[in-house]
């Protein structure tokens, strides 16, 4: 989820603002610092891009929480590796596979 501030920021990423709510159309933007005031109009348009791209991206979010934990992946991958050959069991591409399977790209 994006903040109004983070439209703000996306607009002019120097902007030094106060922002008391959540909802751009009701919210109470206070300029700080010299900060040249951004129309909420200019600021909404921003918020919906951003929310976009956020959205977008929703699968990195599930995936990220969803892999093992990193030492478990390299045990399985080092069990993959010193295995005779006949004994590979691929355990740790599986474990990656499924994760990658269940949350696929956009």
């Amino acid at each position: 989820m994006v903040s109004i501030l983070d439209g703000i920021v996306g607009i002019n990423a120097n902007a030094r603002a106060f922002v008391v709510g959540t909802d751009i159309d009701t919210c109470t933007i206070t300029w700080l610092e010299d900060t040249a005031e951004i129309s909420k109009a200019d600021i909404k348009t921003k918020l919906a891009e951003l929310q976009t791209v956020y959205d977008n991206k929703e699968y990195q979010r599930t995936r990220a929480v969803a892999y093992p934990e990193l030492k478990e992946q390299l045990d399985l991958l080092y069990k993959d590796m010193v295995a005779d050959k006949g004994d590979k069991t691929g355990e740790w591409f599986k474990a990656v596979k499924k994760v990658k399977d269940d949350n696929p790209k956009g």
